[in-house]
């Protein structure tokens, strides 16, 4: 229960954002990634989290993503929808194939918020997160025993951190997810970029480790303590030969400013290059909040 409802997270209002800077990371961050070249392979996102901070982000943006569900009312899991791409089909007709630019494929390894099984299926519905939005400003004993008052709301979250974690990755839906990763991670020319996770999952660690012995893969991991044991252990990685890398603030950096540098929402915002869309769609924001703030409700004639 404890998990869920700090997982039961919603995005900041970007109306407010005047820039790409005040803005949620998610948003900068696959607003970049999906400028790359779609030549270069459709982009693969992987990611460890419960929360739904990804999809709503996603659909903000407008960018179209499978992830591994059919379906709207109780979404079904079919893995076939990670062979799909999207086209537009007036190239298709004459005879030549464009891509969808803002498309990618979405995994999540250790399960969602809005994952439930029914009838011996997993199905996906995104829950109502308006009663969790006052829960992340309490302090720890209120946290608690607003935890009975919602209780109503919670389904199950999905691989959960406990002793059985490893044998529920060998159970579906999760099998195929993490069979996809390796598969990923196996193909020629493949760029991995490690945000936010620190190798403390064996299950997932092995995968990446056997992925370094694919002598075209490319990996560089953002880390933001220049002290962490990730670091020597990418450096392990690297000495024997492996294309393994790791950005992470100065010593002196960090002591001034403990854990600004090299954090996922750093990295985003900053080391990733700007693209003009994301501006162009905040100044839409903005207008779109401009006008409901000065559209004047017209009352009913009731006499008419």
């Amino acid at each position: 229960m404890a998990i869920f409802v700090e997982c039961a997270l919603s995005l900041p209002d970007t109306a407010a954002a005047k820039s790409a800077s005040d803005i949620a990371p998610q948003l900068a961050f696959l607003s970049k990634l999906v400028a790359r070249d779609s030549n270069l392979g459709r982009t693969h996102l992987f990611t460890l989290n419960y929360d739904t901070l990804f999809e709503q982000a996603l659909e903000l943006l407008g960018i179209q993503y499978f992830d591994g569900f059919t379906g709207r009312a109780a979404a079904r899991f079919d893995p076939s929808v990670y062979g799909l791409d999207v086209y537009y089909p007036g190239e298709v007709a004459e005879g030549r194939v464009r891509r969808f630019d803002k498309f990618l494929h979405f995994y999540k390894l250790h399960g969602s918020i809005h994952w439930f099984e029914q009838d011996g299926e997993m199905r996906a519905r995104h829950p109502d997160l308006a009663p969790f939005k006052s829960y992340a400003a309490k302090s720890s004993a209120d946290k608690a025993t607003s935890l009975a008052t919602l209780s109503g709301h919670a389904p199950s979250v999905g691989i959960l951190p406990t002793a059985n974690k490893f044998a529920q990755t060998l159970t579906m839906p999760y099998a195929h997810l993490f069979r996809s990763f390796q598969v990923r991670l196996g193909i020629p020319q493949t760029f991995l970029l490690v945000l936010g996770y620190g190798f403390g999952d064996d299950h997932v660690s092995r995968i990446i480790e056997n992925a370094l012995m694919n002598p075209s893969l490319v990996m560089l991991v953002i880390e933001p303590n220049p002290t962490s044991p990730v670091i020597e252990r990418i450096r392990r990685y690297k000495d024997l030969g492996k294309r393994a890398f790791v950005l992470c603030p100065t010593e002196s950096a960090f002591a001034a400013a403990k854990f600004k540098y090299a954090t996922f929402d750093d990295f985003a915002k900053s080391v990733m290059p700007d693209v003009q869309w994301l501006n162009d769609f905040l100044r839409l924001r903005r207008f779109e909040k401009q006008i409901a703030s000065s559209a004047t409700p017209v009352e009913p004639d009731l006499g008419a």
